[in-house]
C-alpha cells in the first residue's frame, strides 16, 4: 500500500534533526504491574519496532526490524557496512516512504554504483532479510575484515571510562524505554561526536556509521562505544567505519576477539565504572603513568 513520501538528501548529522515527518519512536501501553504484593494498573513507554526495507533501483535488498528514527543515517550506514557503497557521495538521494506496516527506504545510487549492485545481485541465491545480506556460503558469512592496525590513535585509561560514562548520559530513548541499544563515536579531547539508538545493536551501529560519514568524518581517530555485547558483526562494522577501537559494556564472543586481533583492533569490554577488560591490542591503551599521543586540532576526526 502506498504511503506518504518524504524526499530528503543525506545531510543530517544531529540525531532527530530535520523537519520531515517521521513515525513515532515510542508508544504508551497499559500494563498490570505487581507492586508490594498486589497488581496495579499503570502505563509504560515502550520503543516502536517496525520493518524497514532497503530498496535500490526499485528492488528490495533487505528488510530489517528497527526503530523508525535517524533513517537517512540508517540508509547510508547500512549501504556502507554492506559494501554497496564506499562513501555517502555515491548516494544520489534517499526517499523515505511510510507504508501501512513499515518504512521503505528508497535509495538512489550513482550510475556506477547501480551497475555494481546489479552485478552483485546476479550472484545472490535468493531473498535476504537478516544481518548477513545476500551471502551464499560460510566463507562469505565470515567476510574479510578491514585492517585498522595502521591507526595512530591512542587512548588513556580515563578515556575508556569517560567514553562509557558519556554514552550512559546521552541515550534519551533508552532512558524513556529501557529497551534499546546505543552506539557512539568518542574522540579524545572532544568527547562524543554522535550517538545513535535502536532496538537492534547492529542497526544502532549502522546509524552511527551513516551519521559520521554524512558529516564527512573518518573513523581512524575515534573509538566506537556500544552498550551491547560484541559479536563478530560489530567488530566488522567498526572496522568498515575505520575505527581501531571498540569499547563495550557487555562481553565479546570468541569469534569477535579473534577477528579484532586479526584486524589490528583494540577490543575493550565489560566496562564497569573505572574497571574494564582489554582482549586485543592492549598497546593502544596508555597506562596511567604514560602520556597518550595527542591529536592534532587540525586533523580530520573520522
Amino acid at each position: 500500500m502506498a504511503g506518504k513520501r518524504v524526499s530528503t538528501s543525506p545531510t543530517v548529522v544531529p540525531a532527530g534533526a530535520g523537519g520531515a515527518p517521521r513515525p513515532g519512536t515510542t508508544a504508551t501501553v497499559a500494563e498490570a504491574a505487581r507492586r508490594g504484593g498486589i497488581f496495579v494498573a499503570q502505563s509504560r513507554v515502550v520503543p516502536e519496532e517496525m520493518p524497514v526495507a532497503f530498496t535500490y533501483g526499485g528492488s528490495t535488498h533487505a528488510v530489517m526490524m528497527a526503530t523508525p528514527a535517524d533513517l537517512e543515517d540508517f540508509a547510508t550506514g547500512f549501504s556502507l557496512t554492506e559494501g554497496i557503497i564506499t562513501g555517502p557521495e555515491q548516494i544520489d538521494d534517499i526517499d523515505i516512504v511510510a507504508e501501512e506496516k513499515g518504512i521503505d527506504l528508497q535509495i538512489r545510487l550513482k550510475d556506477e554504483q547501480n551497475d555494481a549492485l546489479r552485478l552483485r545481485r546476479r550472484h545472490m541465491a535468493g531473498p535476504v532479510g537478516c544481518g548477513l545480506c545476500g551471502i551464499e556460503s560460510i566463507d562469505e558469512a565470515v567476510r574479510p575484515t578491514p585492517d585498522v592496525s595502521g591507526s595512530l590513535l591512542r587512548l588513556s585509561e580515563q578515556d575508556v571510562v569517560d567514553a562509557v560514562a558519556l554514552l550512559n548520559g546521552q541515550q534519551p530513548l533508552h532512558f524513556e524505554t529501557r529497551a534499546v541499544h546505543g552506539a557512539a563515536f568518542y574522540v579524545p579531547g572532544r568527547g562524543l561526536i554522535a550517538v545513535r539508538e535502536d532496538v537492534g545493536r547492529h542497526n544502532a551501529l549502522d546509524k552511527l556509521t551513516g551519521a559520521a560519514a554524512r558529516a564527512g568524518f573518518r573513523g581512524a581517530q575515534g573509538a566506537v562505544v556500544v552498550t551491547s555485547r560484541v559479536s563478530v558483526e560489530m567488530v566488522q562494522k567498526t572496522a568498515i567505519a575505520g575505527s581501531p577501537v571498540i569499547i563495550a559494556i557487555s562481553a565479546p564472543t570468541a569469534l569477535a576477539i579473534r577477528t579484532a586481533e586479526g584486524a589490528g583492533m583494540t577490543l575493550i569490554a565489560l566496562v564497569r565504572g573505572d574497571e574494564f577488560e582489554i582482549f586485543t591490542h592492549a598497546e593502544r591503551i596508555a597506562r596511567h603513568d604514560e602520556v597518550p599521543a595527542s591529536l592534532s586540532a587540525r586533523a580530520p576526526l573520522f
